[in-house]
């Protein structure tokens, strides 16, 4: 039943494309093209999602090499490990309810509680972005092996032979820690675990399994190593994010889930950067909701320790994105309830089972439970369905986003990326401005702004906004390099020039950066120099055929017409469609007196480029002369 509750909510995702992440994460990760040079398929690049999750980048290498960037096996992997970690949660539900200080209360009813739980959970349209987004394969994964973690442990105490579930506890626990960070907890959670339904404290939990946590919390030492590079991410502490400030925006985001996990809409794909919270006056519903919860979890944990695990459950496993480590680049996110929903939803099954037996019969009781479940269970698989429509592209997952977040300035950003690929620019410029009215200092923003601008041939709109992307990210080289371009069209030439030397002084071996200054040299008349580039970007790039054109031009202004020549040839086995080198060859072979051969090249010209007119007026010239 929850493989095929899984399948039915998850049937329409198979097609979703590529979004966001997953092109630094797999489309442009060169990480996961050859899976046999496993050193580097486990050392992911660290800016990107998979970067310090050797695990996820190692099944993302496993999809790349069975169906490389065919989006269908990557959802159906996406899928496989949601499926499994619904039913690993419905053992570990149900063997819990089925333990002695539980099996009184609930009897057969376990069972019916436990697949309700697990039914609920998987369907739930809250967990769409950790499965249906490709990328955050990341928090299903870590998802998994967590729940493994504990249900190893559960079955070791159950068994006459614990060591091999102790060990497969203990795996898990390292392959969870290789798949995201907030694993850190698990070793935490399952030494609760052990002290509510197992030992009965601490004391008698670490007496009897101390073997167990020592492997455990050994597995922090390579969560350690593994978290170097994680302020490539957007994580950690920063200048811009005050721990005050940060925590009153987590405050507001745990709230956030809390509604999601009762009533998911709207559903939201991208929350935006960390913005300050605001006034604290605003904050504070947030935050007295947030500590009543978190002192009714402490008071049970010693009162009623079974409901205190469930409702620590929650606040444990949010707490290291919620409170230690700062996550700037994506303060909420919907994927971090993940495994916290568990709880919200054991909390609602078990307290509608226990109030249909107070107010019901027992059998009664039993069905209409049934009936509420299965509604559920409908209900959020029809919602799951509706939501993974969203997904269908990247144009409609912003639009989704920009209607239910106007106030993220990054999705409006992106939304502008889109409707540029669509040919939609100037509705473009409008999402690029409302981005830059929300958040002034979005150097990414002014440049794909410029660039929209350019486009329409608004060039001087277009050159401030490139300025103001170079005042935010001085060392901006697509910037530099664009604004070079447009100050060459408009014949700064010095201008220009100054901004190409930037580009080669920060990105020396760029082909194109080498190409464009020599061209603008060349333009002032630094034949020398030009030439120096151009060769520069032929020791890059030998089969760069607009270099190997540039630089004949410069050689034949030299006088050097044979080396020139030789150069508009290679260029042209390169492109044998080139207008401008079939141009220049004409010139260089009619100062050799090979007028035949020269006609023939402007002939080729013209035909390829019908409105050259270079061409057009050396081929009238030429054909007069005979």
């Amino acid at each position: 039943m929850i493989v095929l509750a899984a399948l039915a909510a998850y049937h329409n995702s198979f097609g979703v494309p590529f979004l966001y992440d997953d092109f630094p994460s797999i489309v442009d990760n060169p990480s996961i093209r050859r899976l046999w040079l496993i050193g580097k398929v486990l050392s992911p690049p660290a800016a990107s999602l998979s970067g310090g999750r050797p695990a996820v980048n190692l099944s993302l290498a496993v999809n790349y090499s069975l169906g490389g960037t065919n989006v269908w096996g990557y959802h159906a992997f996406n899928l496989a490990v949601h499926a499994l970690a619904g039913l690993t949660l419905y053992g570990l539900v149900r063997r819990t309810l089925a333990r002695p200080g539980m099996r009184k209360q609930f009897g057969v009813s376990g069972e019916w509680v436990a697949l309700a739980v697990s039914l609920i959970w998987t369907v739930h349209p809250l967990q769409t972005e950790a499965v249906t987004y490709i990328s955050q394969r990341c928090e299903s994964l870590m998802g998994l092996f967590y729940l493994l973690t504990l249900y190893g442990f559960v079955r070791g105490v159950e068994s006459c032979r614990p060591l091999r579930w102790f060990t497969l506890s203990a795996t898990a626990c390292f392959l969870g820690m290789a798949s995201k960070e907030v694993m850190v907890t698990a070793p935490v959670m399952v030494l609760l675990y052990d002290r509510t339904f197992v030992s009965g404290s601490f004391r008698e939990a670490w007496t009897r399994h101390r073997r167990l946590y020592l492997g455990l919390a050994s597995s922090w030492l390579l969560l350690g190593f593994l978290m170097a590079g994680l302020h490539r991410r957007g994580v950690g502490f920063d200048p811009r994010v005050t721990w005050w400030g940060y925590a009153m925006t987590e405050c507001r985001a745990i709230v956030q889930y809390l509604r999601l996990a009762v009533w998911p809409h709207p559903l939201i794909f991208d929350y935006g950067p960390y913005m300050p919270a605001g006034r604290t006056a605003a904050v504070a519903p947030y935050v007295l909701i947030l500590a009543v919860l978190a002192t009714v979890v402490l008071v049970e944990l010693k009162r009623q320790p079974t409901i205190g695990f469930v409702g620590a459950w929650f606040f444990v496993i949010l707490a290291p994105t919620s409170s230690v480590v700062p996550i700037w680049g994506s303060p909420i996110a919907e994927h971090r309830m993940y495994l916290p929903l568990a709880s919200v939803i054991t909390l609602t099954v078990v307290g509608a089972v226990a109030l249909g037996k107070r107010l019901l019969h027992k059998q009664q009781g039993v069905v209409l439970g049934c009936l509420v479940g299965g509604s559920a269970v409908g209900l959020f698989t029809f919602l799951t369905i509706q939501r993974n429509l969203d997904y269908r592209s990247a144009l409609t997952i912003w639009q989704d986003t920009v209607k239910n977040c106007p106030n993220n300035p990054r999705a409006s950003y992106n939304l502008g990326n889109h409707l540029v690929q669509l040919g939609r620019v100037q509705e473009a410029i409008g999402h690029y401005e409302w981005a830059l009215h929300i958040e002034p200092n979005y150097g990414e923003a002014h440049y794909n702004l410029a660039i929209a601008l350019d486009r329409l041939g608004q060039a001087q709109e277009a050159v401030q906004h490139y300025e103001q992307a170079l005042r935010i990210k001085p060392d901006f080289v697509e910037a530099h390099s664009n604004l070079g371009i447009t100050l060459m069209r408009q014949g700064k030439l010095q201008e220009a020039i100054a901004h190409l030397e930037q580009v080669v002084r920060i990105t020396p071996d760029f082909a194109l950066a080498q190409y464009n200054l020599g061209a603008a040299l060349f333009q002032v008349g630094q034949t020398q120099q030009a030439m120096e580039h151009f060769q520069q970007a032929l020791r890059i790039d030998p089969n760069y055929a607009e270099a190997h054109n540039n630089l004949g031009a410069a050689l034949m202004a030299q006088g050097n017409l044979q080396e020139a020549i030789g150069h508009f040839e290679r260029a042209l086995r390169i492109k044998p469609d080139f207008a401008d080198a079939h141009n220049n060859l004409g010139v260089a072979l009619i100062r050799l007196g090979r007028v035949q051969e020269a006609i023939r090249h402007w002939e080729q010209a013209v035909r390829i480029r019908p409105g050259f007119v270079e061409a057009q007026s050396n081929l009238a010239r030429a054909r007069a002369g005979e």
